[in-house]
């Protein structure tokens, strides 16, 4: 039976350690993500992964510089069957890991540099001295005869490796089989970013009324994170009037105004682990259209999610929704995003992907341990006006347990006339 209002069985036990009450156990969530990843690794033919990617880097090594360094191809790691993580890192950073991150072995905390994404040109030789170091390692732990996997590269250091003769082959789904189950640490942070997106959106409905920008609820949200202790606010969408149909993927410099039908994406990390978290409102007023469009947006939503358990295939929850020209799209790339199932960890989009572009023919199961949102989106009959509604879920034996709690059962309507 389904509760009167958003509730939810998974703590969010707050930011700081304590002595007092056991909350989130670094050491073990350290331990799980290498266990995880070495039995993936097991499982495929695979000697060795190498990664680029942030989110890989910091789920293999539990290494962070600050999110100015994500996805730079500056700083990349190593593991390989037989041995322990190797991270080769931005300058200093690498001395400041053998201080501090007693986890991994010292020697195995590197300074590299390949290029700064071809900045300093490949006529450097940093792309082959980084290929031939890695094919070193890779002969002294006995796995030089086998494939390495490989998630994300440039293409200098790519044909590097290949003169090194290492054989290539892709890693990022190796990579993602290791971090689609999720343990009780990372669930914990992940409800933690959840509860902290929770406060933000009370003080957007506190605020949210005519004069203000689209901008200036951004400001207020980021900084409101920030407070709250998140690492990185990687991107808030605030979608207000006639911008809400098609949405645009952006914020502006909208002033907001009576009667607008608003909606909001909040992504951010905490420890890493992220958000995405999508509300609409109405300021000061809503129309018929506006109440419409949510209770569809709603009626998709809830159907998804009750129909969350372990055993059910992604292509099941996809076909409940409605085809791309059922809304206003041409096809499912159009709509792709919209009607949508993704995720989340210490990446933004992991397994399961869920939407009728790929899921149809390509389903995915869901098992336990998996942390996902689902979002839904629908057009009001006004031809501008849409609503958009995101759950994040925790899948247990049961079923989906609710991360998101902030009222959204109904349109919420701000600073009522």
């Amino acid at each position: 039976m389904r509760p009167e209002f958003a509730q939810s069985n998974v703590p969010a036990p707050g930011i700081q350690g304590v002595d007092w009450e056991e909350r989130v156990d670094f050491r073990r969530l350290r331990a799980y993500r290498l266990e995880r990843t070495r039995a993936a690794l097991e499982q495929s033919d695979l000697g060795a992964l190498l990664v680029f990617e942030s989110s890989n880097i910091r789920y293999l090594t539990s290494t962070h510089i600050g999110t100015w360094g994500y996805n730079k191809t500056e700083r990349w790691a190593l593991l390989t069957r037989t041995g322990e993580p190797w991270i080769w890192d931005f300058g200093s950073a690498a001395k400041n890991h053998r201080l501090h991150s007693p986890w991994l072995a010292g020697e195995q905390s590197r300074a590299g540099n390949t290029g700064l994404q071809g900045a300093i040109a490949p006529t450097s030789d940093l792309p082959q001295a980084a290929a031939e170091e890695i094919a070193a390692i890779l002969r002294d732990e006995g796995v030089a005869d086998m494939p390495l996997g490989l998630d994300v590269t440039e293409i200098p250091f790519l044909r590097a490796l290949e003169g090194a003769g290492v054989d290539v082959r892709d890693g990022q789904q190796v990579m993602l089989d290791a971090r689609e189950i999720k343990n009780r640490d990372e669930i914990l942070l992940l409800s933690q970013a959840a509860a902290m997106v929770d406060g933000v959106y009370h003080d957007i409905y506190e605020a949210l009324k005519p004069g203000v920008r689209e901008n200036d609820i951004v400001a207020l949200a980021t900084k409101r994170l920030f407070e709250m202790g998140s690492e990185q606010v990687e991107a808030i969408n605030a979608i207000a009037g006639e911008r809400c149909n098609p949405h645009p993927h952006v914020l502006s410099d909208r002033l907001i105004r009576p009667g607008d039908q608003a909606y909001f994406d909040i992504i951010h990390a905490f420890n890493g682990y992220r958000t995405c978290y999508y509300r609409t409102f109405a300021v000061g007023r809503a129309t018929q259209a506006h109440r419409d469009a949510y209770a569809k947006a709603r009626e998709l939503i809830d159907a998804a999610i009750d129909a969350v358990k372990p055993g059910v295939s992604t292509d099941q929850i996809a076909r409940l929704w409605p085809q791309a020209d059922e809304f206003g799209f041409s096809s499912e790339y159009e709509a792709f995003g919209l009607q949508f199932g993704h995720g989340l960890g210490l990446g933004l989009h992991e397994r399961p992907v869920i939407s009728r572009l790929n899921s149809l023919e390509n389903p995915v199961e869901i098992k336990e341990g998996m942390v996902f949102a689902l979002e839904t989106y629908w057009p009001a009959t006004d031809g501008h006006s849409a609503a958009r509604i995101e759950e994040e879920i925790v899948v247990t034996a049961d079923g989906a347990e609710l991360l998101t709690l902030f009222p959204a059962e109904d349109l919420v309507v701000t600073n009522e006339y």
